[in-house]
Parts: structure tokens; C-alpha cells; sequence
């Protein structure tokens, strides 16, 4: 559980390149969802799980409903 991990995180709004220094640097990509409503998806390695609950306490400070969170397989396990 200490390990570092690969996370997926999506949340309904926008965020653009300025915010992943507050989100550790993860990367960003933001689209509509089909229904015209903005997207955002963070994608990166985080050191363990702290660093997850930081990136999700940045989130809770820009005011983006937390639509997921999932943990990647390891490029190995796949």
C-alpha cells in the first residue's frame, strides 16, 4: 500500500496545464463527455498514497465533482 502506482483520476470540469503543479505534476487532458459537459482526466505515477490524498485535496479546493479514481496495473501485470 506504500508502494508507488500508476492512478487515473476524472472529474467533471476543466483544468488545464497551469494546475498540475498543484496536482503533483500529474497530466491532464479535458474533454467533453458527450453531453457537452468538460471532462478533466489526470493520469500519472504518485509515490504512494498520501500523494493520492493530496492530489484529491487539491481537487476538493477547485470545486470538481470527483467523477473517478482508479489504480493502473503495473505495465508488468499487463
Amino acid at each position: 500500500m506504500g508502494d508507488a502506482a500508476r492512478y487515473r483520476i476524472r472529474v467533471r470540469g476543466r483544468l488545464d496545464s497551469d494546475d498540475a503543479a498543484r496536482l503533483r505534476g500529474m497530466s491532464i487532458e479535458s474533454a467533453d463527455d458527450g453531453s457537452g459537459s468538460p471532462v478533466s482526466t489526470l493520469d500519472g505515477e504518485l509515490p504512494d498514497q498520501a500523494a493520492l490524498l493530496g492530489v484529491l485535496h487539491a481537487l476538493n479546493g477547485f470545486h470538481l465533482p470527483l467523477l473517478s479514481v482508479e489504480c493502473q496495473p503495473d505495465e508488468d501485470e499487463t
